[in-house]
């Protein structure tokens, strides 16, 4: 649904919004799946370099583990080395090999290859519109539902289903994998999105995206005991470990911010209403994780419980418990402010009733 209502407040407490430093919300960096993230638009400059800057502790480690168990470093180890061995990494100016050690304080470049071109093609996906003009093009993405092609997602994406369904101009069609895609939602988690139509709508909604004027609401299902309203303001970053996850403790990072309201008390859990100041990579999954609270039926951040009725909760959704219910922001064409909200599937509301009375 779409109505006139106020512009997004500026108190911080109550917008939301995703706004973009290079590595962790662009798409020009390496692809990773994320909770809602700026995107690169079409015509975007190729991969930037990483630059890294070395501790002096770092002195005489092999430069290859120093830089894959750096807190900025979105590469495993075994692609670093094969950055090395393309001649994309270096040290102080200079190209560097596999047995290259760190030099206190030195500053590393990485210049990651481009992607090799993919174009999107329409498919006859079903799609759930909840508003579309001629720039723009609102959508309740299904859980599922990839975003943008990717190796491993070529086909079968919202991208894949704007095509066949919205009229894009064609500067946002020709030769772009993510033609109109300016934020995106994870695989597994449904919910309101906008997409551009036209330059002048991608041009105003990057806008809106980069000054944190979008209000953006989600509601998950969260387990544990201790679940209360409360404000996470962390760093945010890869986890030192695991490579597929990412940490709110880590020593350096980026802010991350999540404005969490406890909405109702559930069997074992409660459901949560969150706001997002910053749109970090599983910003909302990872902030829940790490209080020691994740959210249910999460396969990267939570754990299977014992629990019986958490169990068939669990069964019922099959995915994070993760919704983006709320989208709003002012018209970036026609200057009207617009709120567009869809409410948790079936799935959702299944895992919902399972855990009430």
């Amino acid at each position: 649904m779409t109505s006139p209502s106020h512009p997004p407040s500026s108190d911080r407490s109550h917008s939301a919004a995703t706004a973009g430093s290079h590595g962790d919300e662009l798409l020009d960096a390496p692809d990773v799946e994320d909770d809602d993230e700026l995107v690169a638009g079409p015509g975007a400059a190729p991969p930037a370099a990483l630059r890294i800057l070395l501790r002096e502790q770092d002195a005489g480690e092999r430069l290859d583990r120093v830089l894959a168990e750096h807190g900025d470093m979105p590469f495993s180890r075994s692609v670093i080395q094969r950055l090395i061995a393309e001649g994309r990494v270096t040290l102080d100016g200079k190209p560097v090999d596999r047995k290259t050690l760190a030099a206190p304080l030195g500053v590393v470049l990485l210049r990651p290859a481009p992607p090799p071109p993919m174009e999107a093609l329409p498919e006859d996906l079903p799609l759930r519109v909840l508003f579309e003009d001629e720039h723009l093009i609102v959508i309740d993405k299904a859980a599922g539902m990839v975003v943008h092609p990717a190796p491993g997602h070529p086909t079968g994406t919202l991208v894949n289903a704007l095509l066949h369904h919205a009229q894009l101009h064609p500067s946002l069609r020709e030769g772009h994998a993510r033609p109109g895609i300016v934020h995106r939602l994870d695989k597994d988690t449904s919910g309101v999105m906008v997409a551009a139509k036209t330059p002048e709508g991608h041009e105003g909604l990057v806008r809106l995206f980069q000054t944190h004027t979008i209000e953006r609401r989600y509601v998950a299902i969260a387990v544990g005991p201790h679940l209360r309203t409360q404000t996470f303001d962390t760093l945010h970053g890869r986890h030192p470990h695991d490579r597929k996850r990412f940490s709110s403790t880590v020593n350096k990072g980026k802010p991350a911010i999540t404005h969490a309201a406890l909405t109702e008390r559930l069997h074992g859990g409660a459901l949560m209403t969150l706001t997002l100041e910053t749109g970090r990579t599983h910003q909302i999954r990872v902030h829940l994780s790490d209080a020691g609270t994740p959210v249910l039926a999460d396969p990267l951040y939570g754990k299977k419980s014992r629990d019986p009725r958490l169990q068939r909760a669990e069964a019922a959704i099959g995915r994070q418990a993760l919704h983006a219910e709320l989208l709003g922001f002012v018209h970036p064409i026609t200057g009207e402010p617009v709120r567009f909200e869809a409410p948790p599937p079936a799935d959702f509301q299944a895992a919902l009733a399972e855990l009430r009375g």
